[in-house]
């Protein structure tokens, strides 16, 4: 039997140091570490060579977990992958085993709830980018042409015969840009 743990922040910036204090607290010989976004497993390298790792009689540790899963779909699959493999569970932060009936409907649970966390957190930020466009922002890239420059392309195409090669030189713009153009001033 052997003591795994797996720790994970969201992004570079962030310290995994909090949590490899825990695990080392708990005893665990060895640690799997990663700074990646969680919202899927199958994209944490880390996490899925740790699941490959584990055999049976281990012990995966992790200090929270919402640090493993972020949805209930995939906390019901790597539960089932350790299930399988004969791997127990333990979340230090909210006191979880899975080798016990209570703590298996408690990870659950815990699951549950950290997907409609993570649910609230992106309907905010649709909420806040709404917001943002209401007050007139702009999102994504700054458009290649202005008003003047399609009406130019517009009367350089029809009045004086321009290729779309020669336009897409003239303006320093893509074949797309172009056609765009032509057809955003035809549906004017």
């Amino acid at each position: 039997m052997e003591i795994v743990g797996y720790a994970r922040v969201s992004s570079a910036g962030q310290s995994l140091d909090v949590q490899l204090e825990k695990l080392a607290s708990a005893g665990c010989s060895k640690v799997f570490k990663e700074k990646r976004s969680g919202r899927q497993a199958e994209n944490r390298s880390e996490l899925l060579a740790c699941l490959e790792f584990v055999r049976e009689g281990d012990v995966l540790v992790i200090s929270r977990l919402d640090r493993m899963a972020r949805s209930v779909l995939d906390l019901a699959k790597i539960s089932d992958r350790l299930k399988q493999k004969g791997v127990c569970l333990k979340v230090l932060d909210q006191g979880l085993d899975t080798t016990t009936s209570e703590g298996r409907l408690m990870f659950s649970l815990l699951g549950a709830f950290a997907e409609f966390e993570a649910d609230i957190r992106r309907e905010r930020q649709i909420d806040g980018v709404a917001l943002a466009q209401k007050k007139g922002i702009k999102f994504g890239r700054k458009k290649a042409l202005n008003e003047t420059q399609i009406a130019r392309i517009r009367h350089m195409r029809k009045e004086d015969g321009f290729s779309i090669e020669q336009l897409t030189e003239r303006f320093s713009v893509s074949r797309s840009s172009v056609y765009r153009a032509l057809s955003q001033v035809i549906d004017a």
